[in-house]
């Protein structure tokens, strides 16, 4: 598999940003002493700057040289982490290949996908639902037009299978 094809893809979606709002509900969820990996990120990103507050993080990106596909940091406890929502399926394999605990922003209409079904047949899906749309951010501007919801999609990760968060923006 060619992982920058998928990394890089056309996709409409791909190039979208979590804004500061977006990563606060995750917060309070994110165990105490864990070491979070966020595996599409660079020091820029909301989810480094706000994780880090409170925990120790570790980031990576494929502009750095380290793909997610065949790159895992020595040290880490729970993913959390945007990843590209092109090929949604494959990063939800790798994630899920860790056994580790992990929460991704992914859209809701995946849910309509036979892929979450399949790859959560044993296992438990968690959602960090919201109480409305994200508005994700594009080379730094706010996209006027949301066309999707989205949420965190977790696996061992929330203390309960469903849970509705306001969002604050």
């Amino acid at each position: 598999m060619n992982s920058k094809k998928v990394l890089y893809s056309k996709g409409k979606n791909d190039e979208c940003y979590t804004p500061a709002y977006g990563v606060t509900p995750i917060l309070k969820y994110i165990p105490k002493n864990a070491i979070v990996w966020c595996p599409f990120d660079t020091k820029e990103s909301e989810f480094v700057k706000q994780i880090s507050q409170q925990n120790k993080v570790v980031f990576s990106h494929i502009a750095a040289g380290q793909d997610f596909f065949s790159y895992e940091p020595q040290h880490w406890d729970v993913l959390i982490s945007n990843p590209p929502f092109t090929n949604k399926r494959k990063y939800f394999e790798r994630a899920l290949s860790f056994n580790k605990p992990f929460a991704l922003i992914m859209t809701n209409t995946w849910l309509n996908d036979a892929a979450p079904k399949q790859l959560f047949k044993h296992k438990e899906l968690q959602l960090l639902l919201f109480d409305k749309r994200m508005k994700f951010l594009n080379n730094g501007v706010v996209a006027n037009k949301i066309t999707f919801s989205s949420s965190y999609y977790c696996w061992n990760f929330l203390p309960q299978q469903l849970i509705i968060e306001e969002l604050k923006n």
